[in-house]
């Protein structure tokens, strides 16, 4: 078991691409630590420079309080999951997972004791005389896997390890991969593009972007608490609805509703030297069937008509989709970046469509003007030039946060 500390590390590949920008992080002996952002983003690069497979260009990494920077990855004490499976055709299940112990020169009856123990808790104990060729997809996960923790290293690095099976599997080996972190209480650190996997799977979730650190906290301070546009964008299923506003005195005036403020947000705008245009953030979970409100409740939000574009029943809950009329006239990198991310800048979805996800008991249906009530107490304001979150005020909470300039 070890802590795994990185000390502004930064990677500069030959041809002066920066991958990498002074990232710290302080991953905590026996935490579920996840790295999280959209493709080349830096997570992956960040994962190999701890692995020792990438060299580290400037700060320091240490594991279990011991600098590795000039260590091989053979001596850093680690075992890495891939997202390919990587196993010997040729070699049986059983014969897979002894292989690096049989390279350390392991006594047999050691290694047969640790693959008996590793496999009944991965539930392979059935499969170990077969070839990975006749095991499904999820088995051979379980099988690289398992060849890991037969190793009894200090730490776990798992790259996107569930990104090449199918929906239904994914779900049932993510539980499973929670399960087992917690029953071995070793140090893992799990790259993922899925904010899905990151938000059930981590003790704390880290965000990257652009080879930078956003925020590192909980996944349930990163969706309440989020430090800037991109991760209020980038965490959260469906993401957050973002709309330009306009702050007029106590007043947000967005083309969905005017939304009165508190006195306590409007002296931190004022405090922050905000300008009149800002962004809304809402997300789909503030929404109501204004019907469905009750008395007690509606005085803590807004209620507003829109015209309904589709309708989506998912069972337990509804979302319903509806467009705000008028031009978006307020730009951010961030929001760019995550409609590229979300394909949406490829589908031609439009920005000004919003996403509201409704109680089951809705009777609301395509083609209607409804009226929808939103919860103004969950809203996000964020500044439109720098992207942070001006709501959180001046209690940042527990999550560390980096600059959105970052």
């Amino acid at each position: 078991m070890a802590d795994i500390v990185l000390d502004q590390v930064t990677k500069r590949f030959p041809d002066g691409a920066l991958a990498v920008d002074k990232i710290s992080l302080d991953i905590a002996d026996g935490e579920f630590m996840i790295l999280v952002g959209p493709s080349g983003c830096g997570k992956s690069t960040t994962l190999n420079m701890i692995a020792g497979l990438e060299d580290i260009t400037e700060g320091e990494l240490r594991i279990g309080g011991q600098v590795v920077n000039n260590k091989a990855p053979k001596d850093r004490d680690i075992a890495m999951v891939f997202q390919s499976y990587a196993l010997y055709p040729h070699m049986t299940v059983r014969e897979n997972m002894a292989f690096a112990l049989k390279l350390a020169k392991t006594p047999q009856p050691t290694i047969d004791a640790k693959v008996a123990e590793v496999a009944h808790v991965l539930e392979l104990e059935e499969h170990l005389d077969r070839k990975p060729a006749n095991l499904s997809g999820g088995q051979r996960q379980r099988v690289a896997m398992g060849r890991a923790i037969v190793r009894d290293p200090a730490a776990f690095l798992m790259d996107e390890p569930l990104s090449n099976l199918d929906a239904k599997l994914r779900v049932q080996m993510r539980t499973q991969v929670s399960r087992l972190q917690r029953r071995l209480g070793t140090t893992t650190v799990y790259v993922t593009h899925d904010q899905t996997e990151a938000m059930t799977l981590g003790d704390r979730v880290a965000v990257m972007r652009g080879g930078r650190l956003q925020q590192v906290g909980s996944p349930q301070e990163l969706y309440t608490r989020p430090a800037n546009l991109f991760v209020a964008g980038f965490i959260g299923s469906p993401a957050m609805n973002f709309m330009p506003a306009t702050l007029e005195g106590g007043t947000l005036r967005t083309r969905m509703a005017d939304i009165p403020i508190s006195d306590q947000l409007r002296h931190t705008l004022s405090s922050e030297g905000v300008g009149h245009d800002v962004i809304v953030g809402m997300r789909p979970e503030s929404f109501e069937d204004s019907s469905l409100v009750p008395a007690e409740k509606r005085p803590n939000g807004v209620t507003f008509r829109a015209l309904i574009d589709v309708v989506e029943s998912m069972g337990s809950d509804v979302f319903v989709y509806f467009t705000v009329e008028g031009k978006q006239d307020v730009s951010s990198a961030e929001l760019e970046e995550l409609a590229r991310d979300s394909g949406q800048a490829d589908t031609g979805a439009s920005a000004d469509q919003v996403t509201a996800r409704l109680d089951a008991a809705t009777r609301i249906r395509e083609g209607d003007e409804a009226e929808l009530w939103v919860d103004v107490r969950k809203i996000h304001v964020f500044d439109a030039a720098k992207g942070t979150n001006l709501t959180l005020g001046d209690s940042a909470g527990s999550s560390s946060t980096v600059s959105a300039d970052a």
